[in-house]
């Protein structure tokens, strides 16, 4: 990034996708605030250069509103959204996957923000498409299932939600394997299932796969390893297992506490010892 920069300029469209990459690997680590400004410039010059309607920005588009939803920031992040997915439908076409990509993107924003009737029908609908154009076992068709079972979840529509989960992670482990990010994600989303349901014992099992292959494979202080392990923890709890749950929750809290530092440890102050 720094030599393209020096040799090419800041705006040159290498440098741009330099400096895309690297927020992608902050993003990757978890590191939303360094992401979010890299994405932040990169967007602005890709709208001022190639204006706002150019592939290239609408990419950096998505990529920060991706970041945005980590951070907790969905009303911004849905404006993007709403952006991406009515350009591209209108420039590409509503059955390009670009197109249908955004639509599962805002779906799941709308998601998070307790709009599930909306979310459902979209995601019905890109399912349906993408099922159709790309085949059932197509990694964005399963994607898009996922979701719609994240959203029957919300709803507490567990049988049906089980039975997308089952079905997509049995396929994601064959087609992608085991340790796949998103046969783990997958896992993970059942085990939260059967929680629900009060079925603790079937939940345990797949958390403590996930956990112990994310930390294998990520490290013990990834985000998505400390998700996992802040995960079995309250499954534990729900059992009675308090000595098992503190025993993997303590690494998660002085982690998260390394990461926000002095904030978390005032929050943190108000729990009995």
């Amino acid at each position: 990034m720094e030599t393209r920069k020096q040799v090419l300029g800041e705006e040159h469209p290498d440098s741009l996708t330099s400096m895309g990459n690297l927020a992608s690997t902050y993003y990757n680590q978890g590191r939303w605030k360094e992401a979010q400004e890299l994405e932040e410039l990169v967007l602005e010059t890709r709208k001022r250069v190639l204006g706002e309607e150019h592939p290239d920005s609408l990419t950096g588009m998505v990529n920060l509103a991706s970041t945005y939803c980590r951070q907790g920031r969905l009303e911004e992040a849905e404006v993007l959204e709403v952006l991406v997915m009515e350009t591209r439908k209108r420039v590409l076409g509503k059955e390009h996957l670009d197109s249908l990509a955004a639509m599962a993107n805002l779906a799941v924003t709308y998601s998070k923000r307790g709009r599930s009737k909306e979310a459902e029908e979209l995601e019905v609908l890109v399912m349906e498409t993408k099922k159709r154009v790309l085949g059932e076992e197509h990694p964005d068709s399963l994607t898009t299932m996922a979701n719609l079972a994240l959203t029957f979840h919300e709803q507490g529509r567990w049988k049906e939600a089980e039975e997308l989960q089952v079905l997509v992670m049995k396929t994601e482990k064959r087609v992608l394997g085991e340790e796949h990010p998103d046969s783990l994600t997958s896992m993970a989303n059942l085990a939260a299932t059967y929680k629900y349901q009060g079925r603790w014992k079937e939940a345990e099992g797949l958390e403590e796969l996930v956990m112990e292959t994310r930390k294998r494979v990520l490290g013990e202080k990834h985000p998505d390893s400390l998700t996992s392990m802040g995960n079995l923890a309250v499954t534990y709890c729900s059992q009675g297992r308090l000595k098992e749950a503190v025993k993997v929750m303590v690494p998660v809290i002085k982690a998260r506490m390394r990461v926000f530092g002095e904030e978390l440890r005032t929050c943190l102050g108000a729990w009995p010892t």
